[in-house]
C-alpha cells in the first residue's frame, strides 16, 4: 500500500537472571533517588584488603548495578576502633538524606554496651554521610540492628522499626527532625519469634509497605549465615503501620509464615526491601548464598558470602508470595 511504513515493532522483552549483583552485599536496602537512579545500601564488606563500612551501589533499572563506594567512609567518633557496620535504611525528607544503621560501641567491652542504632546523614544518595555524633539506641548484644524507617502514607507519620537479639520486632514514632524518636512515644512489639526452639527461633530484617489496604510487614528468621545458615523471608499483615500484625502462619493456620524460601542452590534467603517498578509490579530485593561458592575467601567462613537477587512478588488472596529464588531467565522490571 502507497504511503505506508514499515510495521510497527514491539520493544525486545528485557529479561533478568539471578544474581543481579554477583558480591557479597548483605542486608540490602533499595530506594528510588530524586536522581532517577536506584541506589542499593548494604552491610560492611572486606573487599581487596579494605572494609567498606556501609556499600553503596546503583542501577537505572534494577538489574545492573554499578557499585560505587562507601557510603559511610567516615566512622563515628563512637565507634572509631570497631568493625561492625550493618544494615543501613535510607529514606529521603525532600532535601536531606538519613540513613539509619547498627554500628558496635568502642567500649563493647563493658556488658552494658553492645550494637547501637544510628543515624547519619548526607545531601546525596551516594553520600558521604555524616554521623550524627551519639547513638540513637544503645543496647546489649545485638537487640538494636535492622533499622528500617517508614513514612505512614496515610497518616503523614515517621516511624523506626527494628529488631533482634532474640527480641520482638518493634516500631516507635520518629519526631520531625527523624533523628530523635516523638515526644512521649514508646516502642510497640509487634512480631515475635517462636518459643522453645521452633522456627523462627529469631526475627529480624524488618521492610514494611502498604499494599492495597494493608501494612505488611516481612521479616527475616534465624541463622542469616555461616554453618547453620537457615535464613528465609516471612510476613504478616496489619491494617496499622504499628499494629496489631497476623501473620501469614496465623492468618492461614500453616506451619510457618514464609513466602520466600531456600532451593538447592540458593541458602537463606532474606533481608529484603521492597520497590515498585513504574509499571506497578512489586520486587522483592534480598541476599542469598549461592551454594557453588559460599565464601568470598577459602578463610572465611563458610555460607558468608552473601549476594543480591530480585524476584517479583505474586499477590494471592491479599498475601504476597515468591516461593523459592528464581533460577531460570524471566521478565525484568519495568523500570
Amino acid at each position: 500500500m502507497d504511503g505506508a511504513g514499515p510495521p510497527p515493532t514491539t520493544p525486545a522483552l528485557r529479561t533478568y537472571l539471578n544474581p543481579i549483583l554477583d558480591h557479597d552485599f548483605p542486608d540490602p536496602a533499595v530506594i528510588l533517588a530524586k536522581d532517577g537512579y536506584y541506589y542499593a545500601y548494604g552491610t560492611q564488606t572486606l573487599r581487596d584488603g579494605h572494609w567498606i563500612n556501609i556499600q553503596v551501589a546503583r542501577s537505572a533499572d534494577l538489574i545492573h548495578w554499578e557499585e560505587i563506594g562507601d557510603a559511610l567512609p567516615q566512622k563515628p567518633a563512637w565507634a572509631e576502633t570497631t568493625q561492625d557496620f550493618w544494615a543501613p535504611s535510607v529514606i529521603f525528607d525532600g532535601s536531606t538524606y538519613f540513613m539509619y544503621y547498627s554500628a558496635t560501641h568502642d567500649a563493647c567491652s563493658d556488658p552494658t554496651r553492645g550494637h547501637c542504632l544510628a543515624i547519619a546523614t548526607a545531601s546525596s544518595p551516594e553520600g558521604p554521610f555524616v554521623d550524627m555524633g551519639v547513638p540513637l539506641l544503645l543496647g546489649v548484644g545485638f537487640e538494636y540492628i535492622d533499622p528500617m524507617a517508614y513514612d505512614d502514607p496515610v497518616t503523614g507519620k515517621h516511624y523506626l522499626y527494628w529488631g533482634s537479639g532474640f527480641q520482638p520486632i518493634k516500631v516507635q514514632e520518629l519526631a520531625d527532625d527523624r533523628m530523635s524518636f516523638a515526644p512521649g512515644s514508646e516502642p510497640v512489639s509487634l512480631v515475635w519469634p517462636n518459643a522453645g526452639g521452633a522456627f523462627p527461633r529469631l526475627v529480624e530484617a524488618a521492610w514494611v509497605i502498604r499494599h492495597d489496604d494493608f501494612y505488611y510487614l516481612f521479616y527475616s528468621g534465624d541463622n542469616c549465615c555461616g554453618p547453620d545458615a537457615e535464613y528465609g523471608v516471612m510476613v504478616a499483615r496489619s491494617n496499622r503501620a504499628t499494629g496489631p500484625f497476623e501473620t501469614l502462619e496465623e492468618a492461614r493456620g500453616v506451619p510457618h509464615s514464609l513466602m520466600l524460601f531456600k532451593s538447592e542452590r540458593w541458602l537463606a534467603p532474606g533481608h529484603n526491601s521492597i520497590v515498585v517498578d513504574k509499571a506497578g509490579q512489586v520486587w522483592i530485593i534480598y541476599h542469598a548464598i549461592d551454594v557453588n561458592r559460599p565464601r568470598q575467601r577459602q578463610e572465611d567462613e563458610i555460607n558468608s558470602r552473601r549476594i543480591l537477587l530480585i524476584d517479583r512478588i505474586e499477590w494471592r488472596d491479599g498475601w504476597p508470595h515468591v516461593g523459592t529464588p528464581s533460577e531460570e531467565a524471566r521478565p525484568a522490571p519495568i523500570a
